[in-house]
């Protein structure tokens, strides 16, 4: 008889409040299995890694693994190290079921959530403000992770325009922390020169760490540019409620095989524009260097991100999230 398990594969961060976030979500999830093993890992930064996170649950008993990515959008990391990640462990140990399921992606779930934070900053700044400004005349930003995936930024894009006409603001528009353009301060300064008064930051993430605090102090370096308008900190997503019960959600299309994702707009499926080269282009992962512990020298970069450089790639191997592997077990030996 077979034993289950769940795991939450997580990027890991530098932040030890980032990491310490992660791990409460994974007990909130926990608590909401009736008492099936829940396990962790990290591609780098922090212990375990995802292939001591599986270890542990092999040791445990577990013979069908349900991996679930602690990722908002389908770009890199879910569709290259995630895979290569779970295809390693799952040719070591053939006999264990290994199935992932798909991003968290754009849910109604997670922008309730998000408009939860949006709204709790807007009551905040509307209590202690000396000024009058209705939401029509107020801007709101959101930033994002930012890749070198156009499909996953594109939907940073669309989670800005569905949160500003649904929670009625005059103006959206959306910021990237990395890799992406527009940055946080540049977006801001732009919006600027339309004479809003009021502004709102959103950083549409699931936890701290080094970007939230570059995506804050970006703001504040504006802020004190233009001392004449209202910037407010909206906070991120964090372990909201809903945030688990997307996740809940996500393991149990995994049960029934309901894990597909974008493949219309995947830049290794379809000639986008900007990225034809990289259509039938090898997906493989690029963390090996990174697991456990970080670098062994400072890239000058973090690495919160989808990185910006550019890596070999060819199609031999073809190894794909489960946006492409249709039908099957992901991350099993074929």
């Amino acid at each position: 008889m077979s034993k289950q398990a769940i795991m939450v594969l997580g990027h890991g961060s530098r932040d030890v409040n980032a990491c310490r976030e992660f791990t409460q979500l994974v007990e909130q999830i926990q608590e909401r299995m009736d008492g099936t093993m829940v396990g962790h890992g990290w591609l780098e930064f922090a212990r375990p890694t995802i292939g001591e996170g599986l270890e542990l649950l092999r040791q445990a008993g577990a013979t069908d693994i349900l991996a679930v990515p602690g990722m908002l959008f389908a770009a890199g990391h879910v569709k290259n190290d995630l895979p290569s990640e779970l295809h390693e462990f799952s040719h070591k140990h053939p006999e264990v079921r290994l199935r992932m399921g798909r991003d968290l992606s754009i849910d109604p779930k997670l922008l309730r959530a998000a408009a939860d934070r949006i709204d709790s900053a807007w009551e905040r700044i509307t209590e202690t403000s000396n000024k009058t400004i209705e939401r029509k005349d107020t801007m709101l930003l959101v930033v994002g992770r930012g890749t070198s995936d156009p499909d996953a930024n594109g939907n940073v894009a669309k989670v800005a325009r569905m949160l500003g006409e649904g929670l009625g603001f005059g103006l959206v528009d959306c910021a990237f922390s990395g890799v992406a353009y527009p940055r946080t301060g540049e977006a801001l300064r732009r919006m600027m020169r339309l004479g809003f008064e009021r502004v709102l930051v959103f950083p549409y993430f699931l936890f701290t760490g080094i970007l939230i605090d570059r995506i804050r102090a970006e703001t504040h370096a504006v802020a004190a540019d233009f001392p004449q308008t209202e910037f407010v900190d909206v906070d991120y997503l964090g372990n909201h409620r809903l945030v688990i019960e997307s996740f809940i959600e996500r393991l149990r299309e995994i049960e029934t095989g309901d894990t597909a994702m974008n493949c219309q707009l995947c830049k290794y499926r379809s000639r986008i524009v900007g990225y034809e080269s990289e259509v039938g282009a090898v997906q493989k992962g690029h963390h090996h260097h990174v697991r456990g512990g970080g670098h062994d020298h400072d890239h000058g970069h973090d690495h919160g991100h989808d990185h910006g450089h550019d890596h070999d790639h060819g199609h031999e191997g073809h190894v794909h999230g489960p946006d492409c592997n249709h039908g099957h077990d992901h991350g099993h030996k074929h």
